[in-house]
C-alpha cells in the first residue's frame, strides 16, 4: 500500500494479498484527516479480518476501537521506535529504548509503547546484549515496562508473551507455557504472541507444538518479524524439516542484510541439509557482520546463550552443525595449545586469593580481576566493571555474576609459553584474559 499526507490530510491506499498465491483479498483507499488517524486503524483492521473471514475476540475488538494514545507526538516517537527497533542492529535498539522513553514520558498512559519497550529490552536481555544495558538492568526494566503496559491495559496479550520469554530463559517451562499460552488466548490473532509460543515451545522441547505456533504466527503475519522469522527457522530445523528451515532462515537474512546473529542459525541449517560450503560462507559472513559484539561469536557463547533448551540433545544438534561449519570454540581468533592447560588444583593455587593484571582482546584493553580468598572478585577493564564471585570447577575457573542470566561462566586457563615472565590466558564465553599474577 501507500500513505501520501498534504497538509493534515492523508490518502492511504492498502490491499492484502495472499503471500503464497499471490492473489488479491482486499483493497479499499482512506481519506482522512491526521485527527483521524486511529479511526482508519480501527475501520482497517475490522475490514482485513473480515476479509480473511476472521472473528476478533470481544478483547481485541474493544482495543482496536479504542485509539492508542491522543498523543500523536507520542504515537510518532513509539513507531520511529518500532521501525529502528525492527532493524535488530545494536545501535537501533539502544535508539529504540530512547525513543519508547520519550513516547511515554509525553503520554504515560500509552500501553502499546510501554509494552513495545518492554518486548524490545527482553530480545536485548534475552540475546545478552550488554553493551546496551546489562543484564540485571535489563531484566528489571522489561518487568517494570511490561507491568506497566498491563496495568493501563488488562487485556493486552503482549505482556504475558514478552513474560513468557523471561521464564523460559530461567528455565521455567510449565510457566513460560501457561503465559504464552494466556497470551493466545487474549490475543488469537497476534502474531507476536503465536511467535513467543513458538519460542517457548521451541526450548520446552516440544517441537510439534512450537511449529504449529510458528506457522500460525508465519499466516497472521508474512512479514514477521527478523527476530521471530528465526525462531521459525530453528522450530522447522529441529523438527527435521530442512528445506524449510533453511527457505525461512535465507529470508531472515534478507531481511535483515547487516545483521550477523541470524547467520549463525542459517549455517547450522545448511549443514542438516549437506551444504557445507555454504555454511562456511555464512559462518564467515556472521563472524564479519558481528565483529566481536555478540556472544554467538563462538561455539562456548552458543551453547551459554542457548543453554535454556530443556533437551539437551536439541542444543547438541546446534552445535554440532556449527562445529561442522567452522564456528571457532571461543573468541576473537584464540586457539590456545592444548598441551598447556592447566588442572583445577594448579588454577585454585594460582588465582584464588591474588590479582591477576592483564590485557582482554580484542585490542589488549587493560584488565584486572582481584580476587579474595573467599572467591568475591571484581573484573575491572576501560569498559567493564563486574563483581562476581570466582571459584573452580573440575578443571575451569568459573565466574558468576548477574550477567548472562546469572548462569556460571567457565573456561580453561593455558599457560603462556611466548612471555618474559610467567603469564597465562584464560578463556570463557565473555572473554579472553591474558594475565599475570601480581600479588
Amino acid at each position: 500500500g501507500s500513505v501520501r499526507r498534504t497538509g493534515d490530510q492523508i490518502r492511504l491506499n492498502a490491499q492484502l494479498i495472499d503471500a503464497a498465491t499471490g492473489d488479491n483479498l482486499w483493497a479499499n483507499r482512506f481519506d482522512r484527516g491526521m485527527a483521524g488517524v486511529f479511526a482508519v486503524q480501527e475501520e482497517m483492521s475490522g475490514e482485513i479480518a473480515k476479509a480473511l473471514g476472521m472473528q476478533p475476540s470481544a478483547a481485541e475488538s474493544e482495543r482496536m476501537a479504542r485509539a492508542p494514545t491522543s498523543n500523536l507526538e507520542a504515537y510518532d516517537y513509539y513507531l520511529q521506535a518500532e521501525t529502528v527497533s525492527r532493524s535488530v542492529l545494536q545501535a537501533g535498539l539502544r535508539d529504540a529504548l530512547a525513543l519508547y522513553d520519550k513516547a511515554e514520558e509525553l503520554d504515560p498512559a500509552f500501553a502499546e509503547a510501554f509494552a513495545a519497550d518492554a518486548r524490545t529490552t527482553v530480545y536485548i536481555w534475552r540475546e545478552a546484549f550488554n553493551d546496551i544495558i546489562q543484564s540485571a538492568p535489563a531484566r528489571k526494566r522489561a518487568y517494570e515496562k511490561a507491568s506497566r503496559a498491563l496495568e493501563l491495559e488488562p487485556d493486552l496479550s503482549s505482556p504475558y508473551a514478552i513474560l513468557s520469554i523471561m521464564q523460559v530463559v530461567n528455565r521455567r517451562y510449565e510457566d513460560a507455557i501457561a503465559s504464552a499460552k494466556k497470551a493466545v488466548s487474549i490475543g488469537p490473532g497476534d502474531a507476536e504472541a503465536q511467535a513467543a509460543l513458538g519460542y517457548v515451545q521451541l526450548y520446552a522441547g516440544n517441537h510439534a507444538e512450537a511449529a504449529n505456533a510458528v506457522e500460525t504466527a508465519l499466516r497472521l503475519d508474512p512479514d514477521l518479524s527478523a527476530i521471530n522469522r528465526e525462531t521459525a527457522g530453528l522450530v522447522f530445523l529441529l523438527q527435521g524439516n530442512v528445506e524449510k528451515a533453511i527457505e525461512t532462515l535465507e529470508r531472515t537474512r534478507a531481511d535483515a542484510p547487516t545483521v550477523g546473529n541470524f547467520r549463525f542459525a542459517l549455517a547450522a541449517a545448511y549443514v542438516r541439509g549437506g551444504r557445507l560450503p555454504d555454511a562456511k560462507a555464512a559462518i564467515a559472513d556472521g563472524l564479519r557482520l558481528v565483529a566481536g559484539s555478540s556472544y554467538v561469536d563462538s561455539l562456548a557463547g552458543w551453547e551459554m546463550t542457548h543453554a535454556h533448551f530443556r533437551t539437551p540433545q536439541d542444543l547438541a544438534v546446534l552445535v554440532n552443525a556449527l562445529r561442522q561449519a567452522g564456528l571457532p570454540q571461543w573468541r576473537f581468533g584464540f586457539t590456545p595449545d592444548e598441551h598447556n592447560q592447566l588442572k583445577g588444583a594448579e588454577i585454585a593455587s594460582l588465582v584464588i586469593g591474588h590479582t591477576l593484571q592483564g590485557q582482554i582482546e580484542p585490542g589488549l584493553q587493560p584488565a584486572f580481576l582481584q580476587i579474595r580468598s573467599d572467591g568475591k572478585a571484581a573484573f575491572r577493564s576501560t569498559t567493564r566493571l563486574v563483581t562476581e564471585t570466582v571459584y573452580v570447577d573440575g578443571d575451569l575457573l568459573c565466574e558468576q555474576s548477574e550477567n548472562l542470566f546469572g548462569r556460571p561462566d567457565c573456561g580453561p586457563v593455558y599457560r603462556r609459553n611466548d612471555t618474559a615472565v610467567k603469564g597465562y590466558s584464560y578463556a570463557n564465553t565473555s572473554k579472553v584474559f591474558h594475565f599475570i599474577v601480581v600479588q
